[in-house]
């Protein structure tokens, strides 16, 4: 039999004692009492077997299934969390014996001093021995570990329980026998703990068996502590066995201890939960907003891009009305929700690195400057429209111009050819005399040299239909059938014109009279008749200008036109004078007329009347020209005015960008004065806005006087549109740089001086002064706060005088080699785009002087609440986290795939490092 009696003398000199030395008044001869050994049989088994169900198995008589010594081997192990040595599988006592024997060796090697229990007693079922052991094992797994105030085991549960249930009245625990006797002191623990079990007030101290029963069963319920004694066993006896209301009250507290430590757990996950879940919402915010603004933009931009014309003038006006609208009521909204849809990406991104957490990556086609591209395509697009819109209007102008210019001279000449291919085809020559004959060839003469005169006007009309075709008038179907129609008509006067004009000459020599006077007034009076109307057809022109130079141009012409009517009255008063010859002859010769001139129709009265007629003409043309010249200075008034303030506004913006520069450059003062004077500044910009608006008015009135150029300005509306707009924008965005930095402060813990001692080194390597580092300005900037640029090791200098910097550098091999500086680039600028923000630059250096919570502390939270498992199941979340975060972490966590898994069983480990980009969700 193995010795445990030995005695350990290495407390002899008054060290502290063992635990049966503890427990000394632990007296083994009261086990033969029958009713503490019933108690104590009933409490060990049930401790016993609410460690051994863990392994799948347990006991039924304490001293008949410990003898083997295999299960006692294997409750050790639970308990104990160890692996004990092999045990012996045979049959035979001495196997037995080497069993028990190990598993005492076990227990002894813990520091547990073991009394007169040897492994033949165990083995031979010695109940006294039997229950000892599993006391001492009791004492030593379950009540050692109890210390309140640096009190001994049994002292520290005692006054444990004392504490818990202090405020409760007819509860005064002084002992672990009598004071629990009635049963409130069980009930006070538990509702101490877990309230919702228990209505404590309605129990009462006399009913101690009712209180008993209610305690042992809410417990074996709710809080998975084994009924380890029957309320008759205790109420029966005077004295209750003190080591199984020990055992018994020792389960209560590793129960509630267990569930404070998981209470904590859970409100850690919580808090780590909480944050990804607003992480979460505000990316789903960014990608709503980045898509409504997109598909704004992708409506937006065909309706842009549409270039279909309208027919009329006033088609195309409404047109242009609906693009207005579209600048002053539907754009400007837009151009807000892109401002702040930046400075929502940027705040996320900063929370996102504040709480160590991967940066947002939004969704493909999603990214900042995937928006700014599509911003870029739509105001090229709204560009183009514009341009469009006014070249259409100008090309409607001019075709309603055409139209009337080709209208009129078809109607002039149509009126002239009405009758011409009769008088052509008659054959009055073939009875006439041949004075008549005569007179008729000169007539004739006469018609050609008119139809002569014609041909200019055929050709215009035909050139304007041309120009009509060309510039897709929308009518040109019937000015082209009007226009062949002059055409064939024209071909077969000239056809009938020579026909009738080899008659008359074979006529001509039968004929030898001929009135000379009669031919020269024909051939003067039907030059200087088509001289007549083209001078009445130009009076009547209509003329379309866009300037003063060219309304002056028109009226120098005109003026030059009247300097020529002295010269054409001459003529007229010359031709007058030959009908009056012929007036003369005939009455001086006895001759009688036959009333009409045989060579012309252009009669002497006609040649007045439209005399006259142009004479009447000039003066209207002098008003309509003058008219037109207030317009033309009135459109330069507008032009000038317009310049005026544009010259002004331009170069402001254009400072006022300058400035803004300047003030994210220098940063003088705190943050929040910085902040202050950002906000005061951005409010004194828009209260410039008025300016803004007055150069909307004046250029709307030039839009409306369809004024298309200005030479008085370089500045046009677009452009001050786009810098006005930039100004807003560069100034938004330099306020949220500054909360940004404010933020980062905050969370992180930085100085104001060590902030401004970032931004003074940031500042001196920004040599352009972009508000970025490209990455070899990057690197530079690091090394001036503590880094070096030669090995792949990276270590930190802290802050000190140059000279005492370098040296430093030089002895200790401070360095940032080639690989660290591309890791470093690769959390500055995710983006790859070459560049690092001041931002990300600030982000960065707090990173490296800050501590935050790491996945590996989240992953110790589960293990907690999974009762040290390696995996956790939905019921233990839904258990000890709040219902909306509990469903969270189950609709997220992968299955366990691990060789201790169970059904249902989720990978905690994998979750925790997803959530700081350390894996994949």
């Amino acid at each position: 039999m193995v010795d445990y009696h030995a005695a350990n003398n290495q407390y002899a000199a008054g060290g502290p004692p063992t635990y049966m030395e503890q427990e000394n008044d632990w007296d083994r001869d009261l086990l033969l009492d029958p009713a503490w050994e019933k108690q104590q049989r009933k409490t060990f088994t049930a401790w016993c077997n609410s460690h051994l169900r863990k392994a799948g198995t347990q006991i039924e008589n304490i001293e008949e299934d410990f003898r083997d010594g295999l299960k006692l081997m294997l409750l050790l192990e639970v308990i104990s969390g160890e692996r004990l040595p092999k045990p012996e599988r045979g049959k035979m006592r001495v196997h037995k014996i080497n069993n028990v024997n190990k598993a005492l060796d076990f227990i002894a090697s813990k520091g547990v001093k073991l009394v007169s229990i040897g492994a033949e007693e165990i083995v031979d079922g010695n109940a006294k021995m039997t229950l000892g052991m599993i006391w001492t094992i009791i004492l030593r797994f379950a009540i050692q570990d109890i210390s309140v105030e640096e009190t001994s085991a049994k002292e520290g549960l005692l006054l444990w329980c004392q504490r818990k249930t202090a405020p409760y009245k007819n509860v005064n625990v002084q002992n672990f026998h009598i004071s629990w006797k009635d049963g409130l002191a069980f009930n006070a623990l538990i509702h101490r703990h877990r309230p919702e079990l228990i209505d404590y007030d309605k129990l009462r101290k006399d009913d101690a068996v009712t209180n008993l029963n209610n305690a042992f069963e809410v417990a074996e319920k709710y809080l998975d502590i084994p009924k380890m004694l029957d309320a008759e066993d205790i109420v029966g006896t005077l004295r209750p066995d003190e080591k199984a209301i020990m055992t018994y009250v020792s389960c209560f507290y590793h129960a509630f201890s267990g569930a404070q430590k998981a209470e904590t757990a859970a409100n850690r996950i919580c808090k780590v939960l909480a944050v990804n879940q607003e992480n979460e919402h505000l990316m789903e915010d960014y990608e709503k907003l980045a898509s409504d603004l997109l598909e704004w933009i992708r409506r937006t931009i065909p309706w842009l891009e549409n270039r279909a014309p309208e027919k009329t003038m006033a088609e195309m006006q409404q047109k242009l009305e609906d693009f207005r609208d579209y600048r002053r009521v539907h754009k400007p909204p837009k151009v807000q929700e892109k401002c702040q849809l930046e400075i929502n990406f940027n705040t996320l991104q900063t929370k996102l690195r504040l709480s160590n957490r991967p940066a947002f990556m939004p969704s493909e086609g999603r990214m900042v400057s995937d928006i700014n591209g599509a911003w870029h395509t739509l105001e090229g697009a709204e560009k183009g429209y514009e341009e469009w819109l006014l070249n259409e209007i100008r090309r409607l102008e001019r075709l309603d111009h055409l139209a009337e210019k080709f209208r009129q001279k078809a109607a002039i000449h149509e009126s002239w050819t009405d009758g011409k291919e009769a008088m052509l085809t008659q054959k009055d020559y073939e009875t006439a005399s041949l004075s008549e004959v005569k007179a008729l060839l000169r007539k004739h003469e006469a018609f050609e040299s008119d139809l002569a005169a014609h041909q200019d006007r055929v050709e215009q009309i035909a050139a304007i239909a041309q120009e009509l075709n060309e510039l897709d008038y929308y009518d040109s179907p019937s000015v082209n059938a009007r226009c062949q129609n002059i055409c064939d008509q024209w071909d077969t006067l000239g056809a009938l014109t020579q026909s009738r004009r080899e008659s008359l000459e074979r006529t001509e020599k039968q004929l030898e009279s001929i009135d000379e006077l009669y031919l020269e007034y024909a051939k003067r009076a039907a030059p200087f008749n088509n001289w007549m109307e083209g001078a009445m057809e130009d009076l009547q022109d209509m003329f379309i200008v866009h300037n003063i130079e060219e309304i002056q141009g028109l009226i120098t012409a005109h003026e030059q036109f009247k300097s020529t009517l002295p010269d054409a009255n001459k003529e007229r008063e010359a031709i007058q004078a030959i009908q009056a010859e012929v007036q003369k002859i005939a009455q001086y010769n006895g001759i009688k007329l036959s009333g009409t001139n045989p060579y012309t129709t252009i009669t002497p009265q006609s040649i007045d009347n439209k005399w006259e007629q142009a004479q009447q003409l000039v003066p209207q043309r002098d008003q309509a020209l003058q008219e037109e010249l207030s317009k033309q200075q009135s459109n330069d008034h507008l032009r000038r005015k317009f310049a005026t303030q544009a010259n002004i506004v331009g170069p402001w913006i254009q400072t006022k960008m300058e400035e803004i520069g300047r003030i994210s450059i220098e940063m003088n003062g705190t943050l929040e004065d910085q902040l202050t004077n950002l906000r005061e500044y951005e409010q004194s910009i828009i209260e410039y806005k008025p300016n803004i608006d007055q150069l909307e008015g004046d250029h709307q009135l030039i839009q409306e006087a369809l004024i298309f150029d200005n030479k008085y300005t370089a500045y046009t509306m677009e452009h001050l549109r786009v810098g006005w707009e930039q100004l807003l924008t560069t100034i938004a965005r330099t306020i949220n740089e500054i909360e940004n930095q404010i933020l980062t402060r905050d969370a992180k813990g930085i100085s104001q001086e060590q902030l401004h001692e970032y931004r003074a080194s940031f500042n001196h390597f920004d040599k352009d002064h972009s508000g970025a580092l490209m990455a070899e300005e990057f690197k530079a900037c690091l090394i001036s706060l503590g880094y070096d640029v030669e090995n792949d090791k990276q270590k930190r200098s802290g802050q000190m005088v140059a000279d005492d910097f370098r040296a430093l550098l030089i002895s200790t091999g401070y360095s940032l080699g080639d690989a660290e500086f591309a890791r470093i680039m690769g959390i500055v600028d995710p983006n790859n785009s070459g560049a690092v923000t001041f931002q990300a630059f600030i982000d960065f250096m707090s990173r490296e002087t800050t501590d935050t919570d790491t996945a590996d502390q989240v992953i110790a939270s589960f293990k907690i609440l999974a009762g040290d498992k390696n995996f956790i199941t939905a019921e233990e979340l839904r258990r000890e986290l709040p219902p909306d975060q509990a469903e969270y972490c189950i609709a997220r966590m992968a299955p366990y795939s691990g060789p201790d898994g169970i059904p249902g069983a989720l990978d905690y480990m994998s979750f925790s490092t997803a959530l700081y980009g350390e894996s994949d969700l």
